[in-house]
C-alpha cells in the first residue's frame, strides 16, 4: 500500500519496503518537518517549543511512538507524551499544557494494521492546508538540520484522561443531576482501543452503569472499527440481552460516536449530530439565544438542516474534512457542527469531533425527554443515505463529468465548493459528486426519505456519469 500523504497528516500501512506503506524512515521524515516549520515561529526569551504527543492502542503504536518523540527531541523540542489518549484529548491536552503544537499517533477509524500522524497547531486544532502543504513539500527536500548535544528536547509524561473528562462534566449544557436520576445501563463497545479507557471513567462520574465490550486497549480490534451498523452486530446483541437503555460505540481515536437503540437497532451514526443539535438548540431557544447557527459538511444528512429550522436556526454546509466544518463554524458563529460519520464538534469545548462530548450531550438529552432511544429517534427527520464510487480509469475525466453534472442540474440548487452537490428540494432529495484524493475515483452520496429512494437516486446518476464518459 502506498503512503497517503495529505494536509492533515500521513497514514499507510506499517511494514514494507520504503515507499509501500508507512516506514520508521518516513515516520522521522514528518516528524522533523513538522518541527523544522515550527521552529519558523518565533519563541518569546528563546524559550523550547513544546508538542503533545499521543496515540490510541493500535499494534504499531508504541513503535511509531517512539520513533516521533525521538525525532521531535532530536530537533530541540520538548515532548508531552499523553501515552495512550484519545484525539480529542491530545487536542485539549496542547491547550492544557501551553504546548506549541501536537501530534497525534492514529488511523482512526482505519484496519488495525494502518497508522498515521495527524498534526496540531498551538489550538490542538488541525493545521490549514496552506501549513500541511508546506510541512508535506519540507519532508521531501532531504534538508535535516538536528539540534547539538547540549540543545535536545526533554520528555515529560502526562495523563489528560481526568482533566478532559472534568472540562466535559463542566459544560453548562451536561446535566449531570438529571442523568445521575435517569439511572441509565449503557453496553459500551470500544473497539479495543483508547475508548475503553475513557469513556468508562465518563460513565461512571455519570452514575450511568457500564458493560464493557471490547474495552480491553489491547489494539487487536475485535471487528472493523468503523462505527457503522454492520461492524456493531454483537453490540447490538448485547443491548436487547442485557436489557441496556443504550449502546454506544466509538471508533479507534474516539472521535467517532454512533449508537444502538435498547431495541438493538441503530440509531445511525448519521443521527449522532442531529440529535446533539435538537438538545442544543431546544436549550438554546428556551434561554432565548438569537441568530442560532450550525454548520455540517455537503455529504452530510439533511436531517441538521431540517432540525436547524425548527428552532429557526440558520444552517451552513461545509466542504468534507473536520478542518473545513470547524474554519466555517468559526466563520459563521455555529452553535454545534460536525459531519455525518458521528462527529460531534461543539464549541463550548473545542473545535474537534469528541466523542466524549458527545456522549455526555446525548445522555443529557435522553434524561431531559425521558422516552426510550427508539421513541426519540421516530420524532427525528427520516432520511436514508447511500454511498456508492465511480471508478474511472483516468482521473482526467473526473472534472469532465462534473463539469457536465453542473450544466445538467443547473435548474436545480447547486453547491460547488466541494464537487458538485444538487439539492431537488421538491422531494427532499440530494446527491453529493467528489473526487478522491488519492485515487480516480468519484464518490457519490444520495440522500432520500426512503433507502430505496436514496439507492435510486444514486444509481441514476452513475448512469448518467456513464453516459458522459461514453461521448
Amino acid at each position: 500500500m502506498t503512503l497517503i500523504k495529505s494536509i492533515s497528516g500521513i497514514r499507510g500501512t506499517i511494514g514494507g519496503a520504503v515507499g509501500y506503506g508507512l516506514t520508521p524512515i518516513d515516520i522521522v521524515k514528518f516528524s522533523y518537518a513538522y518541527c523544522a516549520k515550527l521552529r519558523e515561529r518565533k519563541q518569546p526569551n528563546g524559550a523550547k517549543y513544546k508538542v503533545v504527543v499521543g496515540r490510541d492502542a493500535r499494534l504499531s503504536g508504541q513503535m511509531v511512538e517512539k520513533l516521533v518523540c525521538g525525532t521531535l527531541i532530536a530537533c530541540g523540542v520538548d515532548v508531552v507524551k499523553c501515552g495512550l489518549a484519545s484525539t480529542p484529548t491530545c487536542e485539549l491536552a496542547v491547550v492544557f499544557s501551553n504546548a506549541d503544537g501536537g501530534i497525534i499517533i492514529t488511523a482512526s477509524h482505519n484496519p488495525r494494521q494502518w497508522n498515521a500522524l495527524k498534526l496540531l497547531n498551538e489550538h490542538g486544532e488541525f493545521l490549514t492546508a496552506e501549513q500541511g502543504q508546506s510541512i508535506l513539500e519540507c519532508a521531501e527536500s532531504g534538508r535535516f538540520d538536528f539540534a547539538s548535544a547540549d540543545e535536545l528536547g526533554k520528555i515529560e509524561e502526562h495523563d489528560f484522561t481526568d482533566e478532559h473528562i472534568d472540562s466535559v462534566l463542566k459544560l453548562k449544557a451536561v446535566d449531570v443531576p438529571a442523568i445521575k436520576a435517569a439511572r441509565f445501563k449503557v453496553v459500551l463497545d470500544a473497539i479495543n482501543s483508547v475508548g475503553g479507557i475513557i469513556i468508562p471513567r465518563l460513565l461512571e462520574r455519570l452514575g450511568v452503569e457500564c458493560i464493557c465490550l471490547n474495552c480491553e486497549p489491547t489494539g487487536n480490534f475485535a471487528h472493523n472499527p468503523e462505527p457503522l451498523p454492520q461492524n456493531l452486530i454483537e453490540l447490538s446483541g448485547m443491548v436487547v440481552r442485557e436489557g441496556a437503555d443504550l449502546g454506544i460505540s466509538v471508533d479507534p481515536d474516539v472521535d467517532r460516536l454512533a449508537f444502538i437503540c435498547e431495541d438493538g437497532e441503530p440509531f445511525v451514526e448519521e443521527y449522532t449530530l442531529v440529535s446533539v443539535a435538537d438538545y442544543l438548540l431546544g436549550l438554546a431557544v428556551k434561554e432565548g439565544v438569537k441568530d442560532l447557527k450550525t454548520v455540517s459538511n455537503l455529504s452530510s444528512s439533511r436531517a441538521l438542516r431540517d432540525v436547524s429550522e425548527k428552532y429557526g436556526a440558520e444552517y451552513f454546509a461545509s466542504a468534507v474534512g473536520e478542518v473545513n466544518v470547524s474554519t466555517m463554524m468559526r466563520e459563521v458563529g455555529a452553535i454545534i457542527g460536525g459531519e455525518g460519520n458521528g462527529g460531534v464538534i461543539y464549541p463550548e469545548s473545542h473545535y474537534g469531533r469528541d466523542a466524549v462530548v458527545g456522549v455526555a450531550l446525548f445522555l443529557s438529552n435522553l434524561a431531559h425527554l425521558g422516552m426510550k432511544v427508539s421513541e426519540y429517534k421516530k420524532t427525528l427527520p427520516q432520511y436514508h443515505i447511500a454511498k456508492s464510487r465511480i471508478e474511472l480509469s483516468d482521473s482526467a475525466l473526473i472534472d469532465k463529468i462534473l463539469s457536465a453534472m453542473k450544466e445538467k442540474f443547473a435548474a436545480e440548487k447547486l453547491n460547488t465548493v466541494d464537487g458538485v452537490r444538487v439539492d431537488f428540494e421538491a422531494k427532499r432529495e440530494w446527491v453529493h459528486l467528489r473526487r478522491s484524493n488519492t485515487e480516480p475515483i468519484i464518490r457519490v452520496y444520495s440522500e432520500a426519505q426512503s433507502a430505496e429512494r436514496a439507492e435510486a437516486l444514486g444509481r441514476e446518476v452513475i448512469a448518467l456519469a456513464e453516459s458522459i464518459i461514453a461521448e
